[in-house]
């Protein structure tokens, strides 16, 4: 749990772990929309390559892949670390595909 304050056109100014004394403090699931953009606004101010650097972490994998399907480089040519990265990678993507599928049905 954690707990966000707010400004008075609702953008969020504050975040704690533990709930602060005085007014204005509400608490927040920390997969809430407003916190994780909050979260990320944070990332890309400190970071201003953040964003470039997640498309090119995409852009990497794919030619990894491709490489690999063509024979080119076999898979276990790459350090392990990264074997393992790119398998956890891999399956997080193929669940959030899957979400997505299920909400296309209106299943969600």
């Amino acid at each position: 749990m954690m707990y966000i304050k707010r400004d008075p056109q609702g953008k969020i100014v504050a975040v704690s772990r533990e709930p602060a004394d005085g007014g204005g403090w509400s608490a927040a699931g920390e997969d809430d929309a407003d916190l994780l953009g909050f979260g990320r606004d944070i990332i890309e101010g400190a970071n201003p390559m953040g964003a470039s650097d997640l498309g090119l972490v995409r852009v990497l994998e794919d030619l990894i892949e491709l490489l690999v399907e063509r024979s080119l480089i076999r898979f276990t040519d790459l350090p392990v670390p990264a074997q393992h990265k790119l398998m956890e990678r891999r399956g997080a993507r193929e669940a959030l595909q899957h979400l997505s599928l299920l909400d296309d049905d209106g299943v969600i």
